[in-house]
């Protein structure tokens, strides 16, 4: 018989990190699954869910979830870990940024000096964070400095490393590349970094062609205590501090039974 097969839709950060690597193996497994992961942007994502070709997701752009589950392409959302963002650039700093506490204020100061930026241009979770904090600077960015990738958040850092450019990444995926990298963290722990990662179940309702039960048993599987412990424990080893943060479930809304 064929292995029941269930279609993932997930963010390049989970992919480029490594995360995932380790993550579905066990489930796999225990579930005797096969997963496709499509590792694009969460607008990306999000958009493959409203059109019924996946059967979960795995997202960070809480508003715009809410608006794909209020819309009633998928089931309610459920938070389950969180990394956070940063802000790196040229060791030279040309804009003076390093060690600022506030993301606006170092977004509006890369604008003034017209410093390379390189965003992603991709509409995904990253994206998103980018364009909220140049709208609490009050910045349209635009110009010849503001470089769009048009890529995932490896893509991103290339091009930031050849231009020498600021940039926001997640933690994680800079973290697993920096060896390859000329850039450094010049300003985290601002409030606005926090990045909240979500588990969504494609609607069978609207959706009957979805592999409900395998999406249901995969979202369940990662508030399990192994995938708690995966999660909480990856990249302890190779970078002395973990890359992700576990959220525990308030006990499931009663509508859910």
């Amino acid at each position: 018989a064929d292995t029941p097969a269930l279609t993932l839709a997930t963010t390049t950060s989970t992919q480029d990190s490594g995360l995932l690597a380790v993550l579905l193996p066990p489930f796999e497994k225990q579930c005797a699954v096969k997963t496709k992961v499509l590792a694009v942007g969460t607008g990306q994502a999000l958009e493959l869910g409203r059109r019924g070709d996946v059967d979960v997701l795995m997202v960070h752009a809480p508003e715009k979830e809410a608006a794909f589950v209020k819309a009633g392409h998928g089931l309610p959302r459920r938070p389950f870990m969180y990394n956070d963002f940063i802000i790196i650039g040229p060791k030279e700093d040309s804009a003076g940024i390093r060690g600022m506490s506030s993301a606006a204020e170092t977004f509006r100061k890369i604008a003034e000096k017209k410093s390379f930026f390189a965003s992603r241009g991709d509409e995904s979770g990253t994206h998103t964070k980018e364009r909220a904090i140049w709208r609490k600077a009050e910045i349209e960015p635009q110009g010849d400095w503001y470089l769009e990738a048009g890529t995932g958040m490896a893509g991103t850092l290339r091009l930031a490393n050849e231009k020498q450019a600021y940039t926001l990444s997640d933690r994680s995926t800079f973290l697993a590349w920096k060896d390859k990298l000329d850039l450094e963290i010049l300003v985290e722990r601002d409030e606005i970094f926090k990045n909240v990662y979500s588990v969504i179940i494609v609607s069978p309702a609207r959706h009957p062609n979805v592999s409900y039960e395998t999406a249901s048993r995969f979202a369940d599987y990662l508030f399990s205590t192994e995938a708690k412990k995966i999660i909480s424990h990856f990249g302890e080893k190779k970078f002395g501090q973990p890359l992700f943060h576990i959220i525990t479930e308030k006990s499931p809304p009663a509508d859910k039974r």
